[in-house]
């Protein structure tokens, strides 16, 4: 049975504005598309623009954002001769970039509050990352995987071990920045104790591991389909919490390897090192925790502008490699076990061999961006990483849109966001205009309440958009267009 759609709703309602306005559907659809998109985005963005000013009253901040957001949508820049396709990416990177510049000026959203701040930036895109990750898993290959926060602890302490103190027995450094000498019993400076590796190298080696250990994971699982998979990855995404929680006293050997419940602080920061920086004049920071005092257009330039700026560099190299991944003869394989497991092994598809490959490239990525977490944090605890996170970044694949890469980014984009700042800033906005006290007779805490407005998010877009915001189009059509399960007395009800 088809799932119904949002757009039965307002396709109709659409279609009869235009009528009244003397644009029946066949005389729309002769006009260019440009002008069609224009009409569209005057309608919607109009309605927007007006309750955005009505919420914010910051009317030069919202028609600013307005008149940009329709300058990249509006044109058919595609059709500049050369450079046509690569300018509305290069101008949304730009405005990404910019963004700790101007997001403090942007207008209040409805609802929402403020725009995110730099450091909720850093997180999404950090989430962003594992869940292009995630995608490679699930969306491209269709093994549903419940365990990938084991990939995400994994980079983590990796990253933990290498650059702080957490083994003492050790007095070992390579490209480290930023670490402080410290006094001997003879009072001499030496260097500090423990594994103290550049961060940049452990982004790599945390890659690596989790990447090896994706296939160790995948070797005795992936003979397994469908729930017994998924089953199966629960357990390793189970296993991960308790290992970190009780690793301060390993199998009762007394090796401290995760730090238990304190977990590992301090780790030590990113940067380049003095003489680079010297080099570059100040451009790569010697260290990122300290590089605080240079300022560009009127902006003091944080430590958390430059974990952001570094992450939109990481989340490139990821959606990079995802994108050419999904083009490649690899990916193209990892689709036709997606839709029929029995015709690609028919077809000459090693399947073992090809879904091993989707756990180890996930994983990689998954481990990349638990490293980078730990170098914004400076720390890393069991906390962390319980299971519900492995169900946060599958939710976030399932909104945006499975198989879908920007489909994903949204989707991630906008539950970090919330778990990070929209919940609490939605509770504040309901509390102070009376709302909570309306309807529940008192203000409550809605982050208290995340789960379940995470699960009602997922109902409704499970009812109303199950192939995502942003859906893959292939996807869509198996989810709309009638697939192998669909019952031959819904076929015929639905033919006539």
């Amino acid at each position: 049975m088809r799932a119904p759609r949002v757009r039965g709703v307002i396709g109709p309602a659409w279609w009869s504005l235009l009528g009244r306005l003397g644009l029946p559907k066949d005389r729309w659809r002769s006009i260019p598309k440009w002008q069609r998109r224009a009409a569209e985005f005057g309608v919607w963005g109009g309605i927007a623009f007006l309750i955005v000013l009505f919420v914010s009253h910051d009317y030069l901040a919202t028609v600013i954002t307005f008149a940009v957001v329709a300058a990249l949508i509006v044109p058919p820049w595609h059709k500049v001769p050369r450079f046509g396709r690569y300018i509305v990416p290069v101008a949304l990177l730009f405005i990404v970039v910019m963004y700790p510049f101007y997001y403090v000026k942007e207008f209040t959203m409805p609802i929402f509050g403020s725009f995110p701040g730099v450091g909720t930036a850093v997180v999404m895109v950090i989430f962003i990352m594992m869940a292009i990750g995630l995608n490679m898993v699930v969306g491209y290959a269709g093994l549903l995987d419940l365990g990938y926060v084991a990939f995400y602890a994994m980079g983590a302490y990796t990253a933990a071990w290498f650059a702080s103190l957490q083994f003492p027995q050790v007095t070992f450094h390579l490209g480290d920045v930023g670490v402080p000498k410290t006094t001997n019993d003879k009072g001499q400076l030496v260097d500090q104790f423990g594994f103290h590796v550049s961060i940049w190298l452990l982004l790599l080696l945390a890659g690596i591991t989790t990447a090896l250990i994706g296939v160790l994971i995948g070797l005795p699982t992936l003979r397994l389909r469908g729930d017994y998979l998924a089953i199966v990855t629960l357990g390793f995404g189970e296993i991960m919490p308790q290992v970190a929680n009780n690793g301060n006293d390993l199998f009762g050997t007394g090796f401290n390897l995760t730090g238990g419940p304190q977990g590992i602080t301090p780790v030590d920061a990113p940067g380049f090192g003095k003489t680079l920086s010297d080099a570059t004049g100040g451009f790569l920071p010697e260290v990122y925790t300290t590089c605080c005092q240079a300022k560009a257009f009127g902006h003091q330039i944080s430590f958390e502008d430059l974990f952001f700026w570094t992450g939109i560099v990481l989340l490139l190299f990821t959606i990079f490699c995802s994108v050419r991944l999904r083009d490649s003869r690899l990916g193209r394989a990892w689709v036709a076990i997606r839709e029929d497991e029995i015709a690609a092994a028919a077809m000459g598809i090693p399947l073992m061999r090809t879904k091993t490959w989707a756990y180890a490239s996930g994983a990689f990525f998954g481990g990349i961006a638990g490293a980078y977490f730990v170098a914004f944090k400076q720390s890393t605890f069991p906390g962390d990483f319980f299971f519900n996170i492995s169900v946060f970044i599958l939710c976030m694949v399932i909104l945006g849109g499975m198989g879908n890469i920007w489909g994903v980014m949204l989707g991630a984009a906008f539950l970090a966001y919330l778990d990070r700042e929209g919940l609490a800033n939605t509770g504040a906005w309901l509390n102070e205009h009376g709302v909570s006290n309306f309807v529940f007779g008192k203000d409550i805490d809605v982050p208290l309440y995340a789960s379940g407005i995470y699960g009602t998010i997922i109902l409704l877009v499970m009812l109303f958009r199950p192939e995502g915001l942003i859906p893959d189009r292939r996807r869509q059509h198996e989810l709309h267009e009638g697939v192998s399960d669909q019952p031959l007395y819904d076929v015929d009800a639905q033919t006539g």
